[in-house]
């Protein structure tokens, strides 16, 4: 059959309400990735078929307009759809109730009622009875959704279940919105293929990254806003420790200013919670009932901060603090509401989907590109052309280097670097993706792993990040410098929102001038020359520089003290162990052009 023809035929029994648009192949109404996608499938007709799309993208869309197909022209006469958690396995069903796709999003056992064409489970629910599954896929032709498929590598038993199940399906259709884990756990009916570096990647058979769904105007662009302060804490050992958010410094003493910071007890969390909220107030003047999200760490935690919302504005923030059925309903209230700010507990944000969220805060101490890549992709699901997201992160280089590569597309690699020294930089412990995907109302131990007492926190507006650039100085909550950024329109285009970026950045420059010294309280240099860096990448850098020093050495014949003494005096600065990032890469270019001109 031709592709032309299938989409004639699938015409006659798709409703065109679903969601919003046509369906495939009437008024062309699919988005051109998902046309592009099916006309891909149904002409090379595959077991296994693997799309990775951005979220927001429309991969529910895609993956029912699919089922619908194979379903008409008898390729299978069952569809089963596996999702991370209870309430996405609720949507699925809604979402294809509305192509004339029943699922029974309640079944557990037994025989299936013949007004349903198929079923709606979790990872866990297959993990439980993956023999149950099996059978139904052996006695029907099956079409097997595994939405989320990462989530079938989150533990040894899932991803074993999931092909016990699945195994006999006569069709699987993988689906993906983030960068694959970065961990080895292999992926059931993934298929991967070694490089020439020697690493085995995942091959997906359609890609549709958000760079492409941005230029498509598929998804909003991102605004990050990213906030600094002085923290100081109490350690295990009783001593006190104070460090800017943003300078470098170990990863523990990272992990122990950011946990600061995200205590409701201090200044941090308060005023980046009230400028959030200020910032949703100037997009809900474009976009009446835009809503935000906080993604909190904890239950305790997410309890705090509904509480500082509900002081700063005076309205309650509905909380979600686990995936049971009462939540699932919360969500879905708010979803259909006007109302201004939900707080959930990390990995429930995966199953948030609430088109209306405009303005996030990132309120975790997970640091993973996969969790941060699902966090963020609460935001971005366009509605109308001209929608930004604003998301507020801590200043933590980790972080801010995710924002800065929001574009870059990654596999799941199943091999790790041979190299000895080489690391993986988006390689996370197995303790780490254990901890982002644990249910928040198990005990997690982490108070006796990481006991500390946050003493204080302070928070300052540090930098805006958009289309991997970096604007703004530093400024207070409250100030008119910080206004000027929190108040940019909800409603602009990628071009206009990098312009007015600019402008506004050059006033606040140009405003810091005019200022007497005395008053400069703050670090007053544009984002752009205060890069935010790890304490493994400033070593990175001092050692680069001594290197460079000692082949210049051996080239102009003057001692190491000589040199150095002399990038500092053109240079400015202190001693190599004391300057910083910039500094360091000042002296280094320096050095280049000494030996360039000796040559």
């Amino acid at each position: 059959m031709t592709t032309t023809s299938a989409a004639a035929n699938s015409s006659h029994h798709l409703s065109p309400a679903f969601p919003g648009r046509a369906p495939w192949g009437t008024a062309n109404k699919l988005r051109a990735w998902q046309q592009g996608a099916m006309e891909k499938y149904i002409q090379e007709q595959p077991r296994d078929f693997l799309a990775v799309a951005t979220p927001g993208a429309g991969k529910t869309t895609f993956a029912l307009t699919l089922a619908s197909w194979l379903l008409h022209h008898h390729v299978v006469q069952q569809v089963t759809v596996v999702a991370p958690t209870e309430h996405l396995k609720k949507q699925w069903a809604e979402a294809a109730a509305r192509i004339g796709i029943k699922l029974d999003p309640e079944y557990s056992a037994g025989p299936l009622s013949k007004e349903y064409h198929g079923v709606a489970v979790t990872y866990a629910g297959v993990g439980v009875r993956p023999m149950l599954h099996r059978n139904r896929s052996e006695q029907r032709k099956t079409l097997v959704i595994l939405d989320e498929i990462h989530h079938a590598g989150d533990s040894k038993s899932w991803g074993e279940a999931c092909l016990e199940a699945f195994e006999p399906a006569t069709r699987r259709l993988a689906l993906t919105g983030t960068p694959f884990r970065s961990d080895t756990n292999p992926i059931p009916f993934v298929t991967y293929e070694e490089g020439n570096d020697g690493i085995r990647r995942s091959a997906a058979d359609y890609t549709y990254g958000y760079g492409s769904a941005l230029g498509d105007g598929v998804v909003r662009p991102v605004i990050f806003l990213s906030y600094s302060g002085n923290m100081r804490w109490r350690t295990k050992a009783g001593d006190e420790i104070a460090a800017r958010l943003g300078e470098p410094m170990t990863k523990d003493a990272v992990s122990q200013a950011w946990r600061t910071a995200l205590d409701p007890r201090g200044e941090w969390m308060p005023n980046v919670l009230k400028a959030a909220d200020t910032r949703l107030t100037e997009v809900r003047k474009a976009i009446p009932d835009a809503g935000g999200l906080v993604i909190a760490s904890d239950q305790d935690s997410a309890r705090a901060y509904a509480k500082l919302i509900r002081e700063i504005t005076g309205a309650k923030a509905t909380l979600v603090l686990s995936d049971d059925a009462g939540a699932s309903q919360r969500i879905d209230d708010f979803s259909a509401s006007t109302d201004r700010w939900m707080v959930a507990v990390r990995m429930v944000s995966e199953g948030v989907d609430v088109p209306r969220l405009a303005v996030g805060v990132y309120a975790t101490t997970i640091s993973t590109p996969l969790f941060f890549a699902q966090a963020v992709g609460r935001f971005v699901r366009s509605r109308r052309r001209g929608e930004t997201a604003s998301v507020f992160l801590p200043t933590v280089p980790d972080l801010l280097t995710f924002a800065n590569e929001m574009e870059v597309e990654r596999d799941h690699a199943l091999d790790k670097p041979k190299k000895e020294g080489e690391e993986d930089p988006y390689a996370e412990s197995e303790k780490e993706m254990d901890e982002a995907n644990k249910e928040q109302d198990e005990d997690t131990g982490e108070q006796e792993q990481f006991s500390f007492e946050a003493l204080e926190s302070e928070a300052v507006f540090d930098r805006v990040l958009f289309d991997g650039a970096e604007f703004g100085m530093q400024a207070h909550p409250g100030s008119e410098e910080e206004q000027d950024y929190l108040g940019i329109p909800g409603l602009l285009e990628p071009d206009q929102v990098q312009m007015l970026l600019q402008k506004r950045q050059a006033r606040q420059i140009a405003h810091s001038r005019k200022k007497p010294d005395e008053e400069a309280d703050l670090l007053e240099l544009p984002a752009e020359r205060r890069p935010v860096v790890s304490h493994k990448e400033l070593l990175g850098l001092r050692k680069q520089l001594n290197t460079m020093v000692g082949a210049y050495v051996h080239q102009s014949g003057k001692p190491h003290g000589v040199i150095h003494t002399e990038l500092r005096r053109t240079c400015g600065g202190p001693p190599s162990a004391e300057a910083t990032a910039g500094q360091l890469r000042q002296r280094i270019a320096k050095v280049q052009e000494w030996a360039t001109r000796m040559k």
